[in-house]
């Protein structure tokens, strides 16, 4: 599965998520380049530690719930992809109860959060061709 595939299948996920889930949360922090490591899921107990990112090096991050907190979504975005601009909006009576919209991109779901991811990967799903042709290499 190449990248714009995978960012367009987490989006989709996202809309058919009916809450929060920390391996969406995971699958969209790794398809977003951050290295994941995830809990073990044999000998769990209380001092298993949580599953985190990795980043500055070698300093371990907590794994963000991006599909449940809005405001974790929001400085996830910023952080990808600066300067775009992204709006959210509920909508009374539906089933998909909120409405995203990032750099033309729209998305739906339950939760403001999921959302605003599923238009997030799917805003830079369609930004992830144009960026791998842009490389610097011509043929001559």
């Amino acid at each position: 599965m190449d990248d714009r595939t995978q960012l367009l299948t987490l989006a989709a996920r996202c809309e058919a998520s009916s809450k929060p889930d920390r391996e969406l949360d995971a699958d969209i922090y790794e398809a977003l380049g951050f290295v994941v490591r995830r809990k073990p899921t044999r000998l769990v107990n209380r001092r298993t530690p949580a599953g985190g990112i990795y980043q500055h090096g070698s300093f371990w991050k907590t794994l963000g719930a991006v599909s449940a907190d809005i405001e974790i979504a929001v400085s996830l975005l910023r952080q990808k992809a600066p300067g775009w601009s992204w709006s959210l909006q509920c909508l009374a009576h539906e089933d998909l109860a909120f409405q995203a919209l990032v750099a033309d991109c729209s998305g739906q779901g339950v939760m403001g959060s999921l959302a605003l991811c599923a238009a997030m990967l799917r805003a830079l799903a369609r930004r992830e061709p144009a960026a791998s042709s842009d490389s610097g290499l011509t043929e001559t």
